[in-house]
This record gives structure tokens, sequence and C-alpha cells, in this order.
């Protein structure tokens, strides 16, 4: 195996507990932190205007380097806005901190300066809530238009065709009386503008808000240049989708981007709390499609974490056994799609769908869907292996696609004008891949060993022998690499996990449509192909969420996008952006 160095997560667990960790808060901020005592929530509540002393103590003092999530809540029946941070300095559970607002002036720091990796997060919650995140760098909306009225995601916000607060509808099988909810609001009835904005008098948006933050740099040149703004997307096949890079270019080099997002979005978070918790599954394989099962999976921990129900015995190895068969097909088509990206059309895009191709039979196999497979289930998975399903997979994990791996990489790896487009170009050290929120390969491959079913446990990953690949280079060459390594190393899990599965049901109880979920929080990450994948729900005892939040990681991993490309040319954008790995369907949600 050529010029790749794979390692155990050998970091050092935080000096202190979580529980330590909160118990030094309230010791050195006495009144302005205090334990959040509500049932079945954890955590501290920071008073806002302590929360940047607090957050830069908890990073220079208590080693909490990586911001892993930052939302919103709104609890309308208090009158308050609640902003919430997931942080982690190592090994364990999250430390949990939140600050609650008044909901007519929701007004908190901005952490972006002590984490950077608040920033689209920061953003996003300022969009949907309305929460106003001060000293942010940029804040403006970034799911939606800047016409767009109101927050969303607040509780007494109601789209144009509303019916009802929550699911199942009273119009609907069996003793309702279905009808169109155009019919009762017209289309010209339904449009609405935020009070501050006249849409005959607007600015193009492009200009006012995307284009000006765009600052020029001094670059070192012998001819005197202007700068130019282009866009790149949202229509370009090399955004992976409908993404669109905004550049200010000196010549051919990158002098400042911004990504653009929205395109895509349909506000999946509130189509979620409309529904009851198990049907939200369905609609969790629309955010990473190339990853349906791994989502699944994250969500179905999250809701697990949530009620205290533990799947059977079979159900956690199939799970396991589904997320490596997942992550092989993501990391086939990301290495694909990347030298699709560089200019070689055929060979190595071929090579990786026809691979897929074979592990997608076993997902349809078992679900009865190729990409969107809506398998797992809260407490198990919705049904047993089929019959013959055991012995195909088998062929393909000891046999073809060890083979295949190896030959992938002769195929690619040495070719002189790929290693001259990805060694060097696009180069993200450690520090800054922690501090700006990077996981998964992008991370990995600055060197750092972080990987959540090393560092946090989850399902049955503890049971099994498997190492976690590192590259130090921080370059596309490196990101590109890791991909192979974690491939062989997600064959050597399934092995195991193919050799130990046991007999017996793969469901806990009845499959119902609804479940009793107590009043509480939970927030549960898993390692997901692209990096870390979250879901952060709370619950009012309802059997539909509070409020139900994805941690995205397509969209965090972009927040180093710009510094990977400042000095390279335009056409290493493309490359470093396919490096990353996105699915826009995360990204939007």
């Amino acid at each position: 195996m050529s010029e790749t160095s794979q390692t155990q997560a050998t970091q050092e667990p935080s000096v202190l507990t979580v529980q330590d960790a909160y118990g030094v808060l309230l010791e050195r901020f006495p009144g302005q932190v205090r334990m959040d005592e509500r049932q079945g929530y954890e955590g501290v509540l920071i008073e806002a205007d302590s929360l940047l002393d607090v957050a830069s103590f908890m990073r220079d003092q208590l080693g909490i380097r990586y911001l892993s999530s930052v939302t919103g809540v709104d609890n309308l029946p208090n009158g308050q806005l609640e902003s919430v941070y997931h942080a982690f300095a190592g090994l364990g559970p999250a430390l949990v901190f939140k600050v609650q607002v008044d909901r007519d002036r929701p007004e908190v720091p901005s952490l972006v300066s002590v984490w950077p990796s608040a920033d689209f997060q920061e953003r996003e919650s300022y969009d949907l809530l309305g929460i106003r995140y001060i000293g942010h760098p940029n804040l403006q909306r970034i799911l939606t238009w800047e016409g767009f009225h109101g927050h969303p995601l607040r509780k007494d916000w109601h789209e144009p065709y509303y019916e009802e607060e929550l699911k199942p509808f009273a119009s609907r099988h069996p003793d309702g009386h279905v009808y169109r909810a155009e019919d009762r609001n017209p289309f010209g009835m339904n449009l609405q503008y935020p009070s501050d904005f006249d849409p005959h008098n607007w600015t193009d948006i492009a200009q006012a808000a995307v284009y000006q933050p765009l600052q020029r740099t001094a670059l070192e040149s012998r001819l005197e240049t202007e700068t130019m703004v282009i866009n790149l997307g949202p229509q370009h096949p090399s955004t992976h989708g409908v993404l669109r890079v905004v550049m200010a270019v000196d010549g051919e080099t990158v002098v400042d981007l911004m990504p653009v997002f929205g395109y895509l979005h349909r506000n999946h978070e509130k189509i979620g709390e409309r529904c009851t918790f198990p049907q939200i599954m369905p609609y969790t394989d629309r955010l990473d499609y190339i990853c349906s099962m791994s989502t699944n999976l994250a969500y179905a921990l999250a809701v697990e974490k949530l009620t205290g129900i533990r799947p059977p015995e079979r159900a956690e190895y199939i799970r396991v056994i589904m997320a490596e068969l997942t992550r092989i097909v993501n990391h086939l088509l990301a290495i694909g799609f990347l030298w699709n990206d560089v200019g070689a059309f055929f060979t190595p895009v071929v090579y990786a769908f026809n691979e897929r191709e074979l592990i997608l039979d076993l997902f349809e196999m078992a679900a009865g869907s190729r990409m969107m497979c809506n398998y797992v289930r809260v407490g198990g998975v919705f049904e047993d292996l089929p019959d013959g399903w055991m012995e195909k997979a088998r062929r393909l994990v000891y046999d073809r696609l060890p083979r295949f791996v190896d030959e992938y990489e002769r195929l690619v790896v040495q070719n002189e004008i790929w290693r001259a487009r990805a060694i060097g170009v696009g180069v993200l050290p450690a520090e800054r891949a922690i501090a700006v929120g990077a996981t998964g390969p992008l991370l990995r491959g600055s060197g750092v060993p972080y990987d959540i079913r090393r560092v946090e446990p989850y399902s049955i990953y503890d049971r099994f022998d498997f190492d976690v690949a590192v590259r130090f280079n921080g370059d596309v060459y490196d990101r590109f690499m890791i991909r192979f390594d974690e491939m062989r190393q997600s064959l050597r899990i399934l092995r195991q996990a193919m050799e130990q599965i046991p007999d017996g049901p793969v469901q806990t109880g009845k499959k119902n449509y609804t479940i009793k979920v107590p009043p509480g929080e939970a927030y549960h990450r898993i390692e997901a192909p692209k990096g870390e994948l979250g879901f952060y729900l709370v619950s009012d005892g309802r059997p539909n969420p509070w409020r139900y939040h994805v941690r995205s990681t397509s969209l965090i991993n972009l927040t180093s996008l710009a510094e990977m490309c400042r000095g390279h040319k335009i056409a290493d954008v493309v490359v470093i952006l396919g490096s990353i790995d996105i699915t826009l369907g995360e990204v939007d949600r």
C-alpha cells in the first residue's frame, strides 16, 4: 500500500470528564452559568452577556477545541429562543451549553471568533429561527433569500398552504375528506414579503449580499490587474449539484470565494417536526441520498437515545454491515467523481459504478429499493435479510471488492497528470481543520486520527478490530488516498461482522407508526462516510418532535472551502471541492 499511514485513534482523553467540566464552569462563572435542570435535558445554561468569555475559557483552559453543532429551539410557551451548542474535547460525549434569550429581541454573541465552525451554522439559525448572532462577520440568510417572509422554524410561522400543525392530518384517511390546499388559498393570496422589503425596488441579492463581502486581497504580480467576480454554478456539473460558488479572481488566481446555498432547500426540519418520530425515517433518505442506510442509522440512534430503546443483537450487526457497505459505495463514487472533475471522463467513473451497482443489488434485496432504502427502524431494521443475501455479500466482501480496491488504486494513483493536479493543492492544516469543524476524510486527511466509531463508539463498533486511517499532508491527494484506506478498513469490519452475526429477531416490539417518547433532548452523531452526521431531537412528550435538527456533514465541511482555494487557480477550485465530497441534499436539506 503506497504512501499511507494508518493508526489507532490515540488522542489523549480530555483532562476533565464532562461532568467535571460543568463543575469547573459553575465555579469559575458563578451567577453566569447554571445547570439545565429541566427533566430529560443536559448541559448548562449561560447568560448571553458571558457567552464569549465562557466559550473562550472552554477552548483555552478546558481543551474544548471542536464545536460540533450549533442550532436553535423556539421555546414558544416560555417566550424564549434558545441557542444550543454541542462541543468536544476528544474522547467521550459532548459538552452541551445553551443560551436563552427573549424571542422579541433574540440577540446572542457570535462564536465564530472562538470556533470558526460556527459560521454557517449561526447563519442557518438566524435564517430559520431569527436568532441574531452579534459580531458574526457575515450574518445573512443562508438557505432562503432576502425577500423571504419570516423565520420558518418558529412555531408561530405557517407556510402558504398551511393545513395543520401535526401529522396525521384530520383531512386524511380513514375519516377525512381530502382537498387541495391550493383551492382554499389561491395563488397570489399566499405571497408575503418582510415588512422592510420592497420587491419593486429590490437590488439584486447577488450584488447586495453575495458580491460585496468578497474583498480584494493583494497578490504579488508583475501585472496591474483588476479583481473580477465570477460564478461557478449553480448548474455546473462540477459543483456536485445546485451549489453556487462566487469567486473573486485576479486573472486566473482565486482571491476570495464564497459558497452560496439554498437552491435545493425544502425545509426538511419543518417537515420533520410535523411528522411523528417513525414517519421521519423515509425523509432522512433524501438528505445524503448516496448514503441513505447510514443516515437512517444516525436518526434511529438519536431516537433510541431519547427513548432508551435497545435493538436486538442481530439487528445491530445488520446495521453495521449496511453502514460499512454504504461507506464503500460513497468512497467509490467520491473517487470516481473526483477523477471526473479532473477530466478523466470514462474509465475511473465506470469502474466505480460497476462495483457500486453490485452493492446496491444487496440493498435492493434487503430493503426493496436501491438508493432511498428506508430500511433501518427505531428498535432495529424493517425485515431480516432474505435467503441468499449473506452468501452474495460474502462473495463481494471476501473476494471481489478487495481485489477491485487494489486494482482501482493501481489504475489511478501513479497517473502523473493526477499527481500534478492533487499534490500540494488545497492544503488544510490540522489545527485549521479542527477549528472549522472538518470531519471524516477531510479531517483525517489533515493528520487528525479522529473517528467517532473510536472516540465515542456507538451501536456495536467497539467489538470490531480496525484502524483509523490517517494521512498527514492535508492536500487533495491525501484526501483522495484516504478513501482507499477507509474502504479496506470497512472490508475488515464487514468480515468480522459477517463472522459474528447471531440469529434472532431484528426488531424490538411491534412495527408502529407512533412511539412513546418522553420529554427531553438527545443529540447523537455517527461517523457517516463523509464525516460527522448528527441529529438533535427535543421532545415535549407528544408523538411528534418539538425540535428536529440535522447536523449536516456536507454543509459544515464546506466551511473550509474558501481558505483552501485562496491563491490557487480557478481550475483547482473544482478539484478541491470534489475532494471534500458533498451531497447537496444534505447541505440544503
